[in-house]
């Protein structure tokens, strides 16, 4: 399924989990690596192809847990202007408002590292991810082209790039992938299928939170080791 604009899209129950990158960084066929599935996503030899928000259902067939949704490329040089600009509308309005979803996988030439575009397309869902809305992974695509140092080089100034997005609530990523040699396909997967069955973030303001804390002053000591046990995870440490 398909739309022009974010706000279009029907309501959804199941989580979304975005797709992003620039046209030429290996985002169709990282999806159908991902998905085990050779022509879920249209993998083009011409960038710039996919010019809707593409929407597939992605688990057990007959009760799928999650939807992949593919968004346009995006800095095709080929393209016209006018739809540049109608593509980025697309894309600020999905990943800034769009309620469903859960997480954006930003996929980045591993070659090129970070681009201005790619920056520009972080800052459409910068606040979300600071505030521990919706995760985020970065996925260093085509790993195969590169050496062990080079590969641990774009890692750093990857992670040196996004570090102002880092709070105690965020949920951040980054991953190197090659969906020739299956780098990094395993560790995705598994990620994505968290983020696809983990419990919705529920917020409370600050006065319920407050009556929480009073009400529970009494039980602190049996609740010790709980608190302890569901203390978040830094996705680094896990792999």
């Amino acid at each position: 399924m398909d739309s022009g604009l974010g706000q279009d899209l029907p309501p959804r129950q199941l989580p979304e989990i975005a797709f992003v990158g620039r046209s030429n960084a290996g985002k169709s066929t990282a999806i159908n690596t991902i998905a085990q599935q050779k022509r879920l996503a249209f993998a083009s030899k011409t960038p710039g192809r996919t010019q809707h928000i593409n929407l597939f259902a992605v688990g057990p067939k007959d009760a799928p847990d999650a939807l992949f949704a593919d968004l346009p490329g995006y800095g095709y040089a080929a393209v016209a202007r006018d739809a540049k600009l109608r593509w980025q509308r697309v894309m600020a309005d999905y990943l800034s408002e769009r309620e469903s979803l859960s997480g954006v996988v930003l996929m980045v030439d591993s070659r090129l590292g970070l681009t201005d575009l790619d920056k520009q397309l972080l800052e459409f869902v910068s606040d979300r991810v600071t505030a521990g809305e919706i995760s985020l992974l970065l996925v260093l695509t085509k790993a195969d082209k590169l050496n062990r140092k080079e590969g641990a080089a774009v890692l750093a100034q990857v992670q040196k790039d996004i570090a102002v997005l880092a709070t105690e609530d965020s949920d951040i990523g980054i991953t190197l992938f090659s969906a020739l040699n299956k780098q990094g396909v395993g560790d995705v997967a598994e990620l994505l299928y968290e983020w696809a069955h983990r419990e919705p973030v529920q917020y409370v303001e600050d006065d319920e939170a407050d009556e929480g804390e009073q009400s529970e002053e009494g039980d602190q000591a049996d609740d010790a080791p709980d608190a302890a046990a569901a203390a978040p995870v830094d996705p680094d440490d896990q792999r």
